[in-house]
């Protein structure tokens, strides 16, 4: 297959696009700078004519563009105005370009997958949620909502389109895991708040692997949450942490703390509710890491 990734040089993007490559796909990667990229896939520029002449030859686009809600330093991310900003648009005019692109093709790409994240949902809500559970209305939730349906009408063009929320990725090459590790490898770590609040976690391999999965099986189509199916407790996921690398769970950081410092961004470490992948589980994806033990040791061997 000839596979287009927006975000392909992300934590989940390069690991997809590294799979698709072993795998013996044509992976193209649209980057605002192409020579970063060159190297190992077609690069791809987001000028329209580039866009649609890639777009022409190819079987899946995989939209997974949007700036970074921790910011460029992740101790550092209050979310100011300019920064909300940036989460929006980023997100917001790339769907826009991919849509008015494949608009313009004859032949089209037979499947197209939005990324999205659980922060659709109302993180504040202690009960369960799955796919038919309604958005929340806070900043994240907008996001999501706004995220999701900026290539919806794509729908309309004839192509099948996938809409994967996806949870905490833990993987050792970035993203939250190897900064919630670094307390605990100074003998400093514990739970968040609470620790009450639900982590909804996901192994970057079946992040990966699910991907593949729904695009390669033409019946699959619509909404997935890409979680484990074993969401656990911040305190619960503290605790596996320390177990993992063999250091205690002892030392609490106050909610206070966290506001203080992070602002309305704090909710991303004192929220949340348990989500679970039921149309995944229901499609047939067999997870490869369903509980958070294995997970951490696979991803922070002793």
């Amino acid at each position: 297959m000839n596979i287009l990734i927006a975000g392909g040089t992300g934590l989940i993007g390069s690991a997809l696009a590294e799979s698709y490559l072993s795998d013996g796909h044509q992976v193209s990667i649209i980057s605002r700078n192409p020579a970063k990229v060159a190297k190992i896939y077609h690069p791809v520029a987001w000028d329209e004519p580039s866009l649609v002449a890639a777009l022409a030859q190819t079987d899946a686009v995989i939209n997974l563009a949007g700036a970074s809600l921790a910011g460029e330093n992740p101790l550092q991310m209050r979310w100011t105005p300019k920064h909300k900003q940036a989460i929006i648009s980023s997100r917001l005019t790339v769907g826009k370009k991919l849509l008015q692109a494949i608009s313009k093709l004859d032949r089209k790409p037979e499947a197209f997958l939005q990324a999205s994240a659980i922060g659709f949902y109302d993180s504040k809500e202690v009960g369960p949620a799955d796919e038919k559970t309604v958005s929340g209305n806070d900043f994240l939730a907008n996001v999501c909502r706004d995220w999701e349906a900026s290539t919806a009408d794509i729908e309309e063009l004839g192509v099948r389109r996938l809409v994967i929320r996806i949870g905490l990725v833990l993987s050792q090459s970035g993203g939250l895991l190897p900064l919630l590790a670094l307390p605990f490898r100074l003998f400093v770590g514990g739970r968040i708040g609470s620790g009450n609040q639900f982590l909804s976690w996901v192994h970057i391999q079946d992040v990966v692997e699910s991907i593949k999965f729904l695009i390669e099986h033409p019946e699959h189509q619509g909404i997935y949450n890409l979680t484990a199916p074993n969401p656990v407790t911040n305190r619960e996921f503290s605790c596996a942490l320390g177990k993992t690398l063999h250091r205690p769970s002892w030392l609490p950081v106050p909610a206070f703390a966290l506001k203080l410092i992070l602002g309305e961004a704090a909710t991303l470490a004192l929220d949340g509710r348990p989500v679970y992948p039921v149309r995944l589980l229901k499609s047939g994806y067999n997870f490869a890491f369903p509980d958070l033990a294995s997970s951490l040791e696979d991803l922070l061997p002793a």
